[in-house]
């Protein structure tokens, strides 16, 4: 089932982390559902030329804080009474979580505590998505599925998964479905999609790169990870949280959406080539010596998302690829937002209908120009 238009009309929404790339995808696409969106978060930082552009401050009610401050979140869902949320506020690099740990742990382990604390206090709460990282895993080089077990060996995946733990324990001990509140964490992929600038990740790199004449150093060019469109991962969200409202019993626990399993995986460098094939120029190179903490291979197991959510991803990682360079150079060389909207409403062309509101038929053709969608 696609996502039902009627559950999000109105419907009062909090996002954590509003500002960041992936929460102003999430926001933006709430808003066109006509949600009523809040927002809680620092300012836009590396994502502040996506922040712009697409007009999220006149989108969402956004509220400046930090996670750590309990107060400060009490008060906000004091004020926007949500019955939705989304927690996505965290310290997301791998490598920025190596030099500041203890940064990395208080707003990953805390700031997750103090969302589901001050969450207890919502009247009208119907369901919680907590997004986590499919790097919480004890082996993530295997096909990992959600009943593996938890690890984590450096600061951010072990964050994250201690966030897992305190999770399950609002969801056994205060957040119930007895209670009629679905409470879920969200283990997504890595996520790609135009408009993020974020240090240390290979396609903004690689964009930076490109758009200044210079050479781009890659780390692991022989690695592969699950690649997925950044609207992929936020469909499935949306339609976790639109299960987990209707039967919080059924649906609350953890949740991977990552790529098919029969994809071949594509390797850093062949992202890296495929990138600047499509920009028509810079090059790359790898990076001498590159740390040694990342695995060589991350697969993730999403057959649950599939068969119980009706959940796919829509959009091949050539697609994927497509629609991430059509975004970047509409916001790059124009400064354009609309591009963002108008890739929401391909995605949900692409969707299969719900049935109180069936959808017109999806456009021919997989692959988007990268002038139109």
């Amino acid at each position: 089932m696609g996502l039902d238009p009627t559950f999000w009309l109105n419907r009062k929404v909090l996002v954590t982390g509003h500002t960041g790339f992936k929460g102003i995808w999430l926001s933006a696409w709430l808003s066109e559902l006509g949600a009523e969106v809040a927002g809680f978060a620092h300012p836009p930082e590396h994502a502040s030329p996506l922040f712009d552009a697409a007009g999220i401050a006149g989108r969402v009610a956004g509220h400046v804080g930090d996670v750590r401050d309990l107060p400060s979140l009490q008060a906000v869902i004091r004020r926007e009474r949500p019955e939705v949320i989304f927690h996505l506020a965290g310290r997301p690099i791998v490598l920025e979580a190596l030099k500041n740990p203890v940064e990395t742990f208080t707003t990953n382990i805390l700031g997750t505590l103090n969302l589901l604390e001050a969450a207890r206090a919502a009247p009208d709460l119907r369901a919680i998505v907590a997004v986590t990282s499919d790097k919480v895993y004890r082996r993530p080089d295997g096909r990992c599925s959600e009943e593996e077990a938890l690890g984590g060996e450096e600061p951010y995946s072990a964050s994250k998964a201690a966030a897992e733990h305190v999770i399950a324990a609002y969801r056994k001990c205060y957040l119930t479905a007895e209670d009629g509140i679905g409470l879920a964490a969200a283990r997504a992929g890595n996520v790609v999609g135009a408009g993020d600038f974020s240090p240390h990740r290979l396609i903004p790199d690689l964009v930076r790169g490109i758009t200044a004449g210079r050479v781009v150093e890659i780390r692991h060019p022989d690695y592969s990870r699950p690649w997925q469109h950044v609207l992929d991962a936020v469909h499935g969200y949306l339609l976790l949280a639109q299960h987990l409202a209707r039967a919080p019993a059924r649906f609350a626990g953890s949740w991977n959406f990552g790529p098919s399993p029969d994809r071949p995986g594509w390797t850093v460098a062949r992202i890296a080539t495929a990138m600047v094939e499509g920009f028509g120029r810079g090059a790359w190179r790898p990076l001498p010596r590159p740390p040694g903490i990342e695995v060589p291979h991350q697969h993730l197991c999403a057959a649950r998302a599939r068969r119980e959510l009706g959940w796919r991803p829509l959009l091949d990682t050539a697609a994927t690829i497509t629609w991430t360079i059509a975004g970047y150079r509409r916001l790059l060389e124009a400064g354009d937002g609309a591009w963002l909207y108008e890739q929401i409403a391909a995605h949900m062309r692409r969707q299969p209908a719900p049935p109180r509101a069936p959808r017109p038929s999806a456009a021919p053709g997989d692959l988007l120009h990268a002038s139109a969608f």
